[in-house]
């Protein structure tokens, strides 16, 4: 090979390990069997979650993720896969697996999630997690609980008396 190919080769690998350190979760999957237009709907629905869908040979991302020191993920890098990179802990592996229940073309293979390897089941598992928002109102109602409980038992008093 000459060195203008791998020097490129080279940009591309180091491109892939800047991504998988900046990504809160990274989704490995293949694609075979899906169209086109399926494949332009799947990314519309990542961008809007701030998350990306990206093909690389295989090759390129395994030698990244064993850059990394990810080598088990590395493994699952056989067939047509795509990479989903996701700045938000749930929302591209919550889009991944939606999209994945109606459409059988797509296979969750694992990925990582904030540093560590997961397999498909634990990607499922991330994205039945509720979203951001959700958490928050959870959050806030527990906080709210209490106070609440104390209100109604004033008011339970008060109209006592």
């Amino acid at each position: 090979m000459n060195q203008a190919t791998l020097d490129a080769k080279r940009q591309v690998v180091d491109s892939l390990v800047s991504r998988l350190n900046e990504a809160k979760t990274t989704v490995v999957c293949e694609y075979r069997g899906l169209t086109v237009n399926q494949l332009e709907d799947l990314r519309k629905q990542l961008r809007e979650t701030d998350s990306a869908f990206a093909v690389y040979k295989n090759s390129m991302v395994a030698r990244a993720l064993k850059e990394i020191g990810k080598d088990d993920l590395a493994e699952l890098m056989t067939g047509p896969n795509a990479v989903i990179f996701s700045s938000d802990v749930i929302a591209g592996a919550k889009v991944a697996a939606k999209f994945a229940k109606r459409n059988d073309n797509l296979v969750l293979k694992g990925g990582l999630v904030e540093g560590r390897v997961v397999d498909a089941k634990g990607i499922k598992e991330i994205a039945n997690l509720p979203g951001r928002e959700g958490l928050i109102s959870m959050f806030l109602s527990c906080l709210q609980a209490p106070v609440r409980s104390f209100a109604c038992a004033v008011k339970a008093i008060a109209e006592k008396n």
